[in-house]
């Protein structure tokens, strides 16, 4: 007697189906569940370095201690100092955001924030000046924020004076830093530099960083920038594009000790009103904290994890925990989203800064669904907001307990971008950022969406196959 294939009141048979709709609509059609999967082959002419990688004996391990010393991190706000006392920067000395790169090759937004840092440096005495300054190359040196320990929102120029926040791992006293948030629109970090530009920054160099740092010593509450990350995720904020609840939360901690600083009462006014009425404030916080807490995760030799991604507006880069400093750079994309007043998407530079470092964390794009509101900024839907979060865990290790989607039963959000992972699924990292004008001056022209080039994962992948040949 032979045995049935489907017995009597057994559940219905499901099929799962891939790829192409038709088929799956064509077995639909006949009332038969189907199960859609979203799958997609590897990236073309990865196949042998990702079995490279997969078969390496170290990567589990690796991967395992990186993500174990990312989460431990917990980042301490402990003092505000002009960058050429905490990063030695000296005269002529530039950082800048995302990969290493040459004036000749500088995108219109970096090249302003450039000329404007000059002229606040006194370098020239107007900043089109600045033009034969860099061109020539002399007594100027540029490199990466990333290269200092440092993050830079948007072009990210750093000069020795400006005022830098400072953020401190207290278990490993590594330390991070980060510029003070300008506000938006004609802001240098979008590449203007007029002289609304340069009186402000000189205010911030004057009054707010010295108020800011006589608050920050005299107040203990306000060091745990993890705990803030960790409430304003609950509050509506994804800490990249929204940034309001921690800009509130810092300004509750640190208001009275900058009442109380003994500085003159209109500047204490004044330092007030500029850090409410940014709700931005906060992000130059977020930066270095995520940083801490991915540089934390280096150097690990066999491990997958990305530890950065950052644009200087003409090329995106990634560093990854398994090859050390090295970075994999391609063409900086064009965000796509929702534009100020008359401009449009011809008036947009490519992807622009070092803010990427959020959604590295698994912050930022990564929780778009923890903040539906962003998508009035960005562009898109709430259920693309939703799927965003969702499909990002497709490309990670793990997931953030501290950081956690009430509107996903409380989830983690999707933390450790994986290399083979998105090489495997050809799904690329989602970034919320802001968009600078292609010319030099204009400033902030809107705000979207963008993903890396994809051709620099494959190239990460070859590095780390290489190394587990090598290693064998």
């Amino acid at each position: 007697m032979s045995t049935p294939l489907v017995t009597v009141g057994a559940t219905s048979p499901t099929v799962v189906a891939c790829g192409a709709d038709m088929f799956a609509d064509a077995v639909a059609g006949q009332a038969v569940d189907v199960e859609r999967v979203d799958w997609r082959p590897p990236m073309p002419g990865t196949e042998a370095d990702l079995a490279a990688v997969a078969t390496d004996p170290r990567r589990p391990e690796a991967n395992r201690r990186a993500v174990e010393a990312m989460l431990g991190v917990t980042a301490h706000l402990v003092d505000v100092a002009p960058a050429s006392e905490v990063l030695g920067l000296e005269r002529g000395q530039f950082l800048h955001a995302g990969p290493p790169i040459a004036w000749e090759q500088a995108s219109g937004p970096l090249r302003g924030a450039l000329m404007g840092g000059a002229a606040l440096e006194g370098l020239v005495d107007d900043p089109e000046d600045a033009v034969a300054l860099f061109e020539s190359g002399s007594n100027v040196s540029l490199e990466p924020c990333h290269h200092r320990s440092a993050v830079g929102p948007m072009a990210g120029v750093v000069t020795p004076s400006m005022w830098m926040w400072v953020l401190e791992d207290r278990a490993t006293g590594r330390r991070t830093y980060c510029s003070l948030n300008e506000g938006l629109g004609k802001v240098l970090r979008y590449g203007a530099y007029n002289d609304e530009v340069l009186t402000r920054l000189r205010w911030m160099g004057d009054v707010l960083g010295p108020l800011l740092q006589a608050a920050v010593r005299g107040t203990a509450e306000a060091s745990d920038v993890t705990g803030i990350l960790t409430q304003m995720l609950q509050m509506g904020d994804e800490a990249h594009n929204r940034n309001r609840a921690g800009t509130l939360m810092l300004l509750r901690d640190l208001s009275p000790a900058m009442v109380t600083s003994g500085f003159d009462a209109k500047d204490v006014s004044e330092a007030l009103r500029f850090v409410g009425g940014n709700d931005h404030f906060f992000l130059n916080l977020a930066m270095p904290a995520c940083k801490l807490a991915l540089d934390a995760g280096r150097d690990i030799p066999g491990s997958t994890m990305v530890v950065a991604m950052a644009r200087n507006g003409t090329e995106f880069g990634i560093q990854v925990s398994g090859t050390g400093d090295q970075w994999f750079t391609g063409p900086a994309q064009v965000a796509e989203g929702l534009f100020l007043g008359d401009y449009g998407p011809d008036d947009a530079n490519p992807d622009i800064g070092d803010s990427a470092i959020t959604e590295t964390a698994g912050i930022g794009g990564f929780a778009m669904a923890t903040a539906p509101a962003i998508v009035r900024l960005v562009g898109g839907t709430v259920p693309d907001a939703l799927a965003t979060t969702r499909r990002m865990h497709e490309i990670t290790l793990a997931e953030n307990p501290r950081w956690s989607v009430p509107v996903l039963e409380f989830q983690g959000t999707p933390t450790g971008i994986d290399v083979t992972k998105v090489c495997r699924t050809g799904i690329l990292p989602q970034i919320n950022t802001g968009m600078a004008g292609a010319v030099a001056g204009v400033g902030q022209v809107g705000a979207g969406l963008v993903t890396p080039p994809a051709e620099i994962f494959p190239q990460a992948l070859a590095a780390l196959a290489d190394a587990a040949r090598a290693a064998r």
